[in-house]
């Protein structure tokens, strides 16, 4: 099946957003989002940072200043450079001045260790890596700098970015959280690299490397994926196209990680498309990103299942005020239906199902704001993308008639391939009809309206017996139990059937307590014979990844060494 609501390609009942099947997406780079936001709207807020805020005009003057600071420190086009930076206001200004300079932006994660961190920046070729003066940061990024062919390190000041009573505060309570800038050549502070625009620049064009972003991989090492200007420009305007939102009054709770693909669409780009306002939390911590949602009267908040689990479970949760949310949306991981009925109830807002990779530049698919939407499914596609199902096994030909298959994306957004690994990207797209689509690596169904439903992860799948068990599914039914909050379910080694699937969960706090041999006698009554578990383990808590989304790959690692 093939659904498509591009403009020369309309698919009538296919697609519910109240947005034109027309929609133009215009000829923009990623700076030109900011330099078009900046110059309608100079003085309207783009950042608000614990309280202080920041218009459009200061940010894009900064990144200005970013980029004639790059070009006079001989960043030429196509050089890399790296942002290892929690989510703090000069972020915005590294990330669209590099791009300015034509350089590839390189996002890296603030949890990487500095052996993860050495090896991306030697993977990238990264020239220049800008962070913060946070004692979780600084040293690690330091370390880089000694022992890796990192040119220079530029270091913002944590302080000077907060208001006032906070940066005093700062000072005094939290110097251990800081860590000393050293006096050397090869470390700038973030004010030495601004320069006065001026410097010449090199054109910067849409199909231009704008991007490397590490994919986090269920296998093997994490992969470069290449986004053009085109794709991650592309991508934000097709998300603002599907907001009914649009125009009005746009302030975004920004907790979700800007390094991360999906914040960086969703929070980033999108909103300075649509000269919003960013209220930027360096972490997520569930009752700060409470006072601040009410605080800030809030309009949208994009975050993973597990963040919203958190909200819900906070005490301050029916002390705040939701008046102001719209629209939260859910992505990274399946969203359970226990999580979005009860946050619905207790909010007031609504909670629709997205879906993206990587790959994608954030977004392929989202349960339409407003209207009809389908639980269980991630939506329907975005304008000017198509999806299609291909066979598990052969993706040269599409799945027996009624059979789920591996779905394949073709659209603006989707990545040129991956950073010095053809052979990655060449196993990354299958050719079909004339088409280059993106193998996704998910097993999903699609329906006559279009919506799209994730079976599972092709690589997740467990074999029993002969039979493809999808743990997704089993999770579904576990996480079902009023007792059970997470659930992850994995293939264990078995003498007679190759494999048998077992599942680990974390429980509710407010709900009588189950056991392990309860929990798997109650799921094992409910699903097929070859989806019953061994065993139902009890966890205090369950492995995350940097996003805050179950991490099957590190449990499995745990329970599976070798």
């Amino acid at each position: 099946m093939d659904v498509n609501n591009a403009p020369d390609h309309p698919a009538p009942g296919q697609y519910t957003h109240p947005c034109a099947w027309d929609v133009p997406l215009a000829e923009l780079t990623v700076p030109d989002l900011l330099d078009r936001a900046a110059r309608e709207a100079p003085g309207a807020p783009a950042i608000d940072f614990m309280g202080r805020t920041y218009n459009y005009a200061h940010v894009q003057q900064d990144a200005r200043r970013v980029a004639a600071g790059l070009a006079a420190r001989g960043i030429r086009k196509g050089d890399r450079v790296g942002l290892y930076l929690p989510n703090v206001p000069i972020y915005p200004a590294a990330y669209y001045g590099a791009m300015m300079a034509g350089a590839v932006v390189v996002n890296f994660s603030p949890l990487y260790t500095v052996d993860e961190l050495s090896a991306q920046v030697a993977d990238s070729g990264a020239r220049l890596l800008v962070t913060v003066d946070v004692a979780s940061l600084l040293p690690t990024a330091l370390a880089v700098l000694e022992g890796s062919a990192l040119e220079t390190l530029v270091v913002g000041s944590l302080g000077a970015m907060l208001p006032w009573p906070k940066r005093i505060a700062l000072k005094v309570l939290g110097r251990k959280a800081l860590a000393p800038i050293p006096q050397r050549a090869d470390v700038l502070r973030w004010n030495d690299l601004l320069a006065q625009p001026g410097a010449e620049l090199p054109p910067v064009t849409r199909d231009d490397l704008a991007l490397l972003q590490y994919t986090g991989g269920t296998t093997g090492r994490p992969k470069g994926a290449m986004l053009t200007h085109a794709n991650l420009a592309s991508n934000a305007l097709q998300v603002q196209a599907i907001d009914p939102r649009t125009g009005e009054r746009d302030v975004i709770l920004g907790v979700l990680p800007l390094f991360h693909v999906f914040a960086n669409t969703c929070v980033l780009n999108r909103t300075v498309a649509n000269k919003g306002c960013i209220a930027m939390l360096p972490r997520f911590e569930a009752g700060q990103a409470l006072k601040t949602l009410q605080r800030v009267r809030a309009t949208a908040f994009p975050g993973v299942p597990t963040m919203y689990q958190a909200l819900l479970d906070h005490p301050q949760l029916a002390k705040t005020d939701f008046s102001s949310l719209q629209v939260c949306i859910s992505g990274g991981a399946p969203l359970p239906a226990p999580v979005r009925e009860t946050w619905e109830e207790r909010t007031g807002s609504r909670l629709v199902e997205g879906y993206g990779l990587t790959e994608s530049s954030g977004v392929v698919s989202t349960n339409p704001y407003e209207g009809e939407r389908k639980q269980g499914t991630i939506g329907q596609v975005l304008p000017h993308t198509r999806v299609r199902l291909l066979d598990k096994e052969d993706p040269s030909r599409p799945p027996p008639q009624g059979e789920p298959g591996e779905l394949v994306i073709a659209g603006p957004q989707i990545m040129q391939g991956y950073w010095n690994r053809p052979d990655a990207a060449k196993d990354a797209f299958a050719d079909f009809d004339g088409t280059r689509w993106l193998r996704t690596g998910d097993v999903a169904q699609i329906d006559a309206d279009g919506f799209i439903a994730i079976v599972d992860r092709i690589k997740d799948m467990i074999a029993v017996g002969g039979f493809k068990v999808f743990p997704s599914q089993v999770e579904a039914v576990l996480v079902e139990h009023p007792a059970v909050k997470e659930a992850l379910v994995l293939g264990m080694p078995d003498a007679y059937l190759g494999e048998m699937p077992r599942a680990w969960v974390t429980l509710n706090d407010d709900v009588p307590p189950a056991t392990g041999e309860e929990l798997a006698k109650w799921l094992n009554a409910r699903v097929g014979k070859h989806e019953r578990v061994s065993g139902v383990e009890l966890r205090a808590e369950l492995p995350k990844t940097m996003v805050g989304k179950l991490d099957r790959k590190a449990l499995r690692a745990e329970v599976l060494p070798g």
